[in-house]
């Protein structure tokens, strides 16, 4: 226990003595390391106290700031141990150990002291702080010599601490303890008999302490003596004489031998030092020796011929200053060194590749400074060479050409020439002789390739790069220049200059112009390799150029062929089933390769659901059933796509009818309308159409409106001029002025057409001519009764008189362009027809012919007039009126129209109009009225 702990447990108690209650105090004495929870006392027996009071009196154990190893049983009275005590860790080395207690009760407050003696038990062996302890001790070191060694401790106290020491071995130590004051033990270790280190190095002892406990526990440690050593011997030589043999002309650092010395010392002691003895001028002066290993080796030159054998003394010494003096003895041997030198006595130049053997190419020298077989010198230049060293006098040799020289297979020969004595061993000297060949135009340029093959694209752009072809020629400069020339020859009759070039420096073909696949697929040529010597070499080589295909064409339909004037459709009865073949598209592509791979495709249908196209072979099959519902007409739109990159295609148009009779395909598509190419702007073609239909028909309505207002005036001033209207004549169509006459040669006649309800009937005054008969359609033709016709002819006689010589018009007079200007040849207001008739006399031979004609087709019936004006194949071009010729009523749409061929409706005055019913129209039978609205939509 600490002195501040005493110290708290002191002042506690002398506070508890300050009260003034009852107090008492009782001891304890139990062993250390009891188990936990063992009996230390009965304290409430010791005490005098009843357990009831224990517990109402609230009894507590106070121990302070100190660990509660002890603890209170209330419902036993008894003390407990609560922890694990270690005298040793409570106490130390004191003695006695005792736990000092109080127990303190409430109502009324009482305390009482417990004191718990601690006794120790031998748990703890005595302990050296090292397990082991090295002396270092001079073998020299006297007798009696004392070294301290190390106590041991023992946590223990009394008899369990340590009560002896013991040492073994005994052979040069012995231990003495002796007791201290405090009752501790003195341990010394005493030398009894002198150490050699020479003999024994390292002394090893074992110390040991025992304690007085039961059982007995001990500690031991380990002593290590290393017995140092003392400078007490000499160096001792291996040899007292070393000799060797060195060869001349050894380098400086060659070493010649190994000194050795030993000393029976050690350490420092046993360290020995080698030393040579040099003076000035001596000829050992050129050894040296390595004071450390005893190497001796040559530090400077050794000539046989100046010394031919050393003597050394060489002094071993250690730090003491002991030495030991040994001999090496050097014999120097002769060697052959000295190398024979070569001398180029000309230098060579370039050697053409032509040379002839044995030409001289240089002169050699060889000297050797010794003597004897020494300085005979052999020189020789290296194998595989086309040369060859022919020796002469007095160590002289020639270089001359052996064999062939070809600069293409090697253009420069570096010569070793190598010159050897004949000492032992010999010694040589070479050197190197660069001779270069010159060239000589002896090789053709030699393609990389036997023939070349290549690949261009077609449309390729003119001036392309397609490749290169490369020749080679071995030779140099000049002559290995190669040019490259086109040689002359024709593809297809063209010459092949016009579909490709090559440059002459640099071998690339370029393309003339852009090939075509379809036109051509490959081509040859030639191309010649020619070189610039002199003369010049050359060759030539084959080239392939293969024309690659591009998609460039689109598919070709062949079938269906697509007629613009005709339909042309594939019939499928309704009882075909599923899978039957309509039709099969037949395509074909100009291209090659997959470019030519066609694909077909339905593109558009009436009803996609009831057709398909086979994707490889084109083939229209049905995909289902066909039933009533289903359209007669079909149209499908089937695209042919090739395979190519890009894709092109080709559309066809093919028209199916579902029909089980061919009358029945023939009703119905004979108002097809011919095939027309879908456009993407139909929606704009749509509206543009209605806008320009829709302006067609506003600008109509304001026509008709505007003739309508037009034929109301005239009729307002036919009537309001009371038929007094002035008539203007025309010439006829077949008047001529011939000899100045200006007479009617041929038979003439007048239509004349009026305005009020003249549309309902025309009036026409035929004159003689050789048709007599009106012709009507070809279905039923009228004619006129032969009484009519004899009376139309003397009308028309009667009427049809000569004019008179009198009545002429001029130029000016004359209607239409004949009238529209004057003519020198005639007078103004004078001519053969000086006076016109006056306008009534015009007016009532107007109506007289009207009448006659009138007669005469009234026995003709209305319907067959119709068609036979309409419809009657001899109504052509030829019966459309002249109207320049035609006579004009002023203020009336009556016209008289000289056309003896034109069959035309009389118009009858207003007022016989009003009588005579309109003649009614032919009743339209189903055929005409279709054929009629096909025409409307054609």
């Amino acid at each position: 226990m600490t002195d501040s702990t005493m110290a708290r447990q002191v002042l506690l108690f002398i506070w508890f003595l300050s009260l003034g209650s009852a107090f008492g105090q009782v001891s304890y004495s139990i062993p250390e390391e009891m188990a936990k929870g063992s009996l230390v006392g009965n304290i409430a027996q010791d005490l005098g106290l009843d357990l009831k009071r224990l517990k109402t009196g609230k009894a507590r154990i106070y121990t302070g700031d100190s660990p509660e190893y002890i603890e209170l049983n209330k419902d036993r009275g008894v003390l407990l141990i609560k922890e694990r005590i270690d005298r040793e860790a409570l106490c130390g080395q004191t003695t006695p150990c005792a736990l000092h207690l109080q127990m303190t009760l409430e109502n009324p407050v009482e305390f009482y002291s417990v004191t718990i003696e601690i006794k120790d038990v031998n748990d703890n062996p005595p302990m050296f702080s090292a397990t082991e302890k090295i002396f270092n001790i001079n073998e020299l070191s006297p007798t009696g010599s004392k070294f301290v060694l190390e106590r041991a401790v023992d946590n223990d106290v009394g008899i369990n601490g340590v009560q002896r020491y013991s040492l073994l071995p005994v052979d040069n130590f012995v231990l003495k303890t002796e007791e201290m004051p405090d009752g501790s033990k003195n341990v010394e270790m005493i030398l009894q008999k002198p150490l050699d280190r020479e003999k024994q190095e390292y002394i090893s002892l074992l110390l040991t302490a025992v304690d007085g406990g039961d059982p007995r526990m001990s500690g031991t440690m380990s002593i290590i003596i290393t017995v140092q050593d003392a400078n007490d011997n000499a160096p001792v030589c291996f040899l007292p004489v070393y000799k060797i043999n060195i060869p001349e002309n050894s380098p400086k650092g060659t070493i010649l031998t190994t000194v050795k010395a030993s000393d029976a010392d050690q350490g420092e002691n046993g360290k020995v030092e080698f030393y040579i003895h040099k003076t000035p001028g001596s000829a050992t002066n050129i050894f040296d020796i390595e004071k450390i290993e005893g190497v001796l080796q040559l530090s400077g030159d050794i000539d046989y011929e100046r010394v031919k054998n050393y003597q050394i003394d060489v002094q071993a010494r250690d730090l003491g200053h002991h030495s030991d003096t040994c001999k090496v003895i050097v014999d120097v041997i002769d060697v052959n060194d000295n190398k024979p030198v070569i001398n180029i006595m000309t230098k060579p130049g370039p050697i053409s590749e032509d040379s002839k053997a044995g030409t001289v190419v240089t002169i050699l020298n060889a000297q050797d400074s010794d003597s004897g077989e020494n300085g005979k010198v052999q020189c020789s230049i290296n194998d595989n060479v086309p040369f060859t060293l022919k020796p002469t006098t007095n160590n002289f040799f020639s270089l001359v050409t052996d064999g062939d020289l070809d600069r293409e297979r090697e253009a420069e020969f570096n010569l070793s020439v190598t010159c050897t004595d004949e000492g032992v061993p010999s010694l040589s000297s070479s050197l190197t002789l660069a001779l270069q060949i010159s060239d000589v135009n002896d090789n053709a340029p030699v393609f990389k390739k036997s023939s070349y093959e290549a690949s261009v694209q077609e449309n390729n752009t003119p001036g392309l790069s397609i490749f290169t072809v490369s020749a080679i020629d071995t030779d140099f400069n000049q002559n290995a220049r190669v040019s490259y020339i086109l040689e002359d020859s024709s593809v297809n009759g063209v010459p092949v200059s016009s579909l490709v070039s090559v440059s002459a420096d640099s071998g690339v073909i370029h393309a003339v112009r852009s090939f075509d696949y379809e036109q051509i697929k490959y081509f040859q040529f030639r191309v010649k390799a020619q070189d610039g010597g002199s003369p010049p070499l050359s060759s030539n080589v084959s080239v392939k150029i293969t024309i690659q295909d591009q998609n460039d064409n689109a598919p070709q339909v062949l079938y269906p062929v697509q007629s613009g004037g005709s339909v042309v459709a594939e019939i499928v009865p309704r009882s075909a089933d599923v899978g039957y073949l309509v039709t099969k598209v037949v395509a074909v592509d100009v291209d090659s390769g997959q470019n030519a791979w066609l694909s077909y495709k339905l593109q558009k249908a009436t009803d996609r659901a009831l057709f398909d196209v086979g994707l490889q072979n084109g083939e229209i099959r049905t995909l289902r059933q066909v039933t009533d519902k289903d359209a007669v007409k079909q149209r499908l739109t089937v695209v042919v796509e090739d395979n190519g990159q890009p894709s092109r295609s080709a559309t066809v148009n093919v028209n199916v009818a579902l029909a089980d009779s061919f009358p029945e395909v023939l009703s119905e598509f004979t108002d097809f309308t011919h095939d027309k190419e879908y456009n993407d702007n139909l929606t704009f073609y749509l509206v543009l159409a209605l806008a320009v239909v829709s302006f067609l028909f506003i600008v109509s309505i304001i026509s008709i409106l505007s003739v309508k207002c037009y034929r109301w005036r005239r009729e307002r001033m036919f009537y309001k001029a009371g038929g007094n209207l002035p008539v203007i004549p025309c010439y006829p169509p077949l008047y001529a002025d011939v000899g100045g006459t200006e007479t009617l040669q041929h038979v003439y006649n007048y239509d004349a057409c009026r305005t009020t309800d003249s549309r309902k009937s025309d009036l026409r005054f035929v004159g003689p001519c050789s048709e007599s008969i009106i012709s009507l359609d070809n279905c039923g033709t009228q004619t006129l009764t032969h009484a009519h016709r004899e009376k139309l002819t003397m009308d028309s006689s009667d009427e049809q008189k000569p004019p008179s010589a009198d009545w002429r018009f001029t130029q000016n007079q004359r209607p239409g362009p004949s009238g529209a200007a004057a003519t020198p040849e005639v007078a103004m207001g004078t001519g053969p027809w000086p006076n016109p008739p006056t306008e009534a006399e015009q007016l009532q031979a107007l109506m007289a012919a009207a009448n006659e004609v009138s007669e005469a087709t009234n026995t003709l019936t209305p319907g067959t007039m119709g068609l036979s004006t309409r419809y009657s194949p001899q109504f052509t071009l030829q019966h459309v009126p002249d109207y320049r010729q035609n006579v004009y009523i002023p203020g009336s749409t009556a016209t008289l129209t000289p056309n003896p061929q034109q069959p035309q409706q009389a118009l009858p005055p207003p007022q016989a109009s009003a009588a005579q019913p309109e003649p009614p129209k032919a009743a339209q039978t189903p055929a005409s009225k279709k054929k009629s609205t096909k025409k409307d939509k054609k």
